[in-house]
């Protein structure tokens, strides 16, 4: 039995309408500082893997207790721009990170305005860091 082209019409319709929204939640996960706490905090922690792909670049550490961290970086401009580029970091490193933590205790996700590496300091947003 054929059926009627107005439920073949609302079917493709919530079908498209599931899929944008599947797709849409992944690429806003993080954008943005809606999602980070507003007070900034220090982390001393050590490198142990470094990507800095699109669309935004980020370091997974391990703090002192042993915890690992995905440590968020600015856009891949900022980050360029802010001299964290290619060579700079290895993992082993140990940095301290400035910057803004989930809002969700249960995440270990850290958005950096200041990443300190060996004396220097790259400032991702120089404008937020509390003075």
């Amino acid at each position: 039995m054929k059926k009627p082209a107005s439920f073949r019409v609302l079917l493709l319709t919530s079908a498209l309408a599931a899929t944008s929204v599947t797709l849409a939640m992944p690429a806003s996960a993080h954008h943005g500082w809606s999602w980070a706490e507003a007070k900034e905090v220090a982390m001393d922690a050590t490198i142990t893997a470094i990507s800095l792909n699109p669309p935004h670049p980020e370091l997974t550490v391990t703090d002192a207790e042993g915890n690992e961290w995905v440590i968020e970086l600015g856009n891949p401009g900022r980050t360029t721009r802010a001299g964290f580029v290619d060579g700079v970091a290895k993992a082993g490193d140990t940095v301290t990170i400035l910057g803004n933590r989930s809002l969700d205790p249960a995440e270990r996700v850290m958005k950096a305005v200041r990443i300190t590496l060996a004396g220097t300091n790259y400032d991702f947003y120089p404008e937020r860091i509390d003075a």
